[in-house]
C-alpha cells in the first residue's frame, strides 16, 4: 500500500467524486485529515466514516482502494468515543467532488479518541494539533471532563485514557 499525502488524497477524492452517482458526505478522521492540516507525520491509511447511501459508496471505495494501492479503513467513530456536544458543527469542508461532500471531523473528537488510544504518534498528532493552534487546550480539556463519565460506555479504558491525558498534560504544560 501506498503513504498517505495530500496529493494521494486528492486524487482519491476526484476519482471518488468521478464515481459516485449519488449524494454522500465523506469524513475524514485520523491521521488523513491531519495531513490535509500540515502535519509532517506520515500515515499509512485513510479512516473515514460515511453519512448517506453506503452500499454503491462502499463498493466504489473497495475498487478505488485497490486501484490507487491506499488502505482504507471505515472507522465506527461513535462506538470508539462518546460524541462530543457540537461536533457536527466543527467538522471542516475540504470540497465538493462530483456528488461527495468531503469533511475533515470534530478535530476535539479526533484528538480525544487519538488520546484515548495513548500511542505515542497519537500523543504526537493531538501536540501537532495544539502546537498548530487547530484546537485549544482549554476546550480539549473541557471536552475530556465531559466525555469522561461516558467513556466506559464506549470503546475507552478510563483509567488508560485519564493516564494518556496526564501523559500530554505533562508535555504541553511541562
Amino acid at each position: 500500500m501506498e503513504s498517505v499525502t495530500a496529493q494521494a488524497l486528492e486524487r482519491f477524492f476526484i476519482r471518488l467524486g468521478e464515481q459516485i452517482s449519488i449524494p454522500i458526505k465523506f469524513f475524514l478522521i485520523g491521521g488523513s485529515a491531519l495531513c490535509l492540516l500540515g502535519s509532517p507525520r506520515e500515515t499509512l491509511d485513510i479512516d473515514y466514516f460515511i453519512e448517506g447511501e453506503t452500499d454503491e459508496a462502499e463498493q466504489s471505495l473497495k475498487e478505488l482502494s485497490a486501484e490507487l494501492k491506499l488502505d482504507l479503513e471505515s472507522v465506527p467513530l461513535k462506538e470508539f468515543i462518546p460524541l462530543l456536544p457540537g461536533a457536527e458543527a466543527r467538522r471542516r469542508f475540504v470540497g465538493k467532488f462530483g456528488k461527495v461532500e468531503v469533511y475533515i471531523f470534530d478535530l476535539y473528537s479526533i484528538a480525544l479518541s487519538k488520546i484515548a488510544r495513548g500511542f505515542e504518534s497519537d500523543l504526537e498528532d493531538v501536540e501537532f494539533m495544539l502546537k498548530e493552534n487547530l484546537i485549544s487546550w482549554e476546550e480539549l480539556e473541557a471536552d475530556y471532563q465531559s466525555i469522561l463519565p461516558e467513556a466506559n460506555k464506549a470503546d475507552i479504558n478510563p483509567k488508560e485514557f485519564n493516564i494518556y491525558f496526564a501523559t500530554l498534560k505533562q508535555r504541553i504544560k511541562g
